[in-house]
């Protein structure tokens, strides 16, 4: 149905992944497109896909690799000189790379990615920006990342780069308010894309769990239209992540995702196990405390919600002591609980044999005596329900007659 048939959404990073899947939410509501990759091929058998599919009126490719100088500007200069006004802008395309920051990562990938995940979106935003606000119309998504809000150990410039996506986009939603154009981030969790592929991160523990590219694109395209600042992929698994954002200490958000970036063939010894059981307790709490806060918060005035910003920053502090005093102890207390368990166990293990042996005998005589006494009751019942059958009949026949 095309509802917008006369608008136009670009979508950079359309050839896979979520921007494909967000390209084709787009066909779907009639918008034309204007996709932009570097896989021209593909891009066009894909544009034409969709175009027949939807019967959209136009669907323009371009061709170009965004991670080089001026690559903004080229593909303005060609969608603008080609007479199309883009009302939707969508940032999708980006990359990331794996491995130690120091010792592993070569620094020409990472001053492409530097350039593609920042400059370029940053450059396409401004252009495109500029012409919404003269309009008074548009929208724009950026795809962020929730490591834009977190640490990201063994990807620290692509978590790096997303942080800049991530306030980039929340500075310029306040600069927007006044008008009619809306910019939403878009914070998915690990998904099932190439992206860990290209990023060299296909055997990491992180991809044993990843999230479906077209539910993100689902949750993204709902998030744009109804012009939110941001929106947190999936359901309260990932929006925890948000709150741990806010609440647990670095260190134990730095070892939560530092662990998810390691080989997944890789051994614990017993300090990271006991690092990963006060790591999931601190955790535990964290989720359950922050969606009461929220709940709370969402609910309040404007003045008590900077009263409550001011506790939570105090609360922070304590909350941090708290969880480093815990770690220490948490691994001795669990190992005193281990013990005390087995020797539990093994009392109880002989006196439940000893009970079942009893109550199973018990249980026998029980049945033989019961047995007997359901037959008589059952043949005395028979009796009576006869009796009492025939007396009704009876007084049928009579107030009958």
């Amino acid at each position: 149905m095309n509802t917008e048939s006369q608008k136009t959404a670009l979508i950079t990073g359309a050839s896979s992944g979520i921007g494909r899947e967000l390209a084709k939410l787009f066909a779907k509501d009639g918008y034309n497109l204007v996709l932009v990759a570097r896989s021209e091929d593909n891009l066009q058998q894909f544009g034409d896909e969709l175009k027949q599919q939807h019967g959209l009126q136009q669907v323009t490719i371009v061709d170009k690799d965004l991670s080089k100088e001026n690559a903004a500007r080229d593909v303005y200069d060609e969608v603008t000189g080609q007479g199309i006004t883009v009302n939707v802008l969508v940032n999708d395309a980006g990359v990331g790379l794996h491995g130690m920051f120091a010792t592993e990562t070569d620094w020409e990938k990472e001053s492409a990615m530097i350039h593609l995940n920042t400059i370029t979106l940053t450059h396409l935003t401004k252009l495109f920006l500029k012409d919404m606000v003269a309009r008074n119309e548009g929208k724009i998504l950026n795809l962020a990342s929730i490591v834009s809000i977190m640490p990201n150990p063994l990807m620290a410039v692509y978590a790096g780069t997303k942080a800049y996506v991530y306030n980039f986009t929340q500075s310029l939603v306040n600069e927007l308010k006044d008008t009619n154009v809306t910019i939403t981030a878009l914070l998915p969790n690990a998904t099932d894309t190439d992206f860990f592929n290209k990023a060299g991160a296909e055997n990491t523990k992180v991809t044993e769990k990843l999230d479906d590219p077209v539910m993100v694109a689902k949750d993204g395209y709902k998030a744009l239209m109804k012009g939110e600042a941001k929106v947190v992929a999936g359901g309260l698994g990932n929006k925890s992540y948000e709150v741990l954002a806010h609440i647990a200490p670095e260190e134990a958000l730095n070892a939560m995702m530092r662990k998810n970036m390691e080989p997944k063939d890789e051994e614990l010894d017993g300090s990271s196990t006991n690092s990963s059981l006060a790591w999931g307790i601190g955790a535990a709490a964290a989720i359950l405390i922050g969606i009461a806060a929220v709940a709370v918060y969402n609910n309040t005035s404007a003045y008590d919600q900077l009263r409550y910003r001011y506790k939570f920053s105090r609360a922070k502090s304590k909350v941090a002591n708290a969880f480093n005093n815990m770690k220490d102890s948490v691994a001795d207390t669990w190992s005193d609980a281990e013990n005390s368990a087995k020797k539990t166990w093994a009392n109880t293990k002989d006196e439940a044999k000893d009970r079942w042996s009893a109550g199973k005998n018990s249980a026998k005589d029980t049945w033989a005596s019961g047995k007997d006494g359901t037959q008589e009751s059952w043949s005395d019942a028979r009796h009576g329900a006869k009796d009492a059958w025939s007396s009704v009949r009876k007084a049928v026949v009579d107030a009958m007659s």
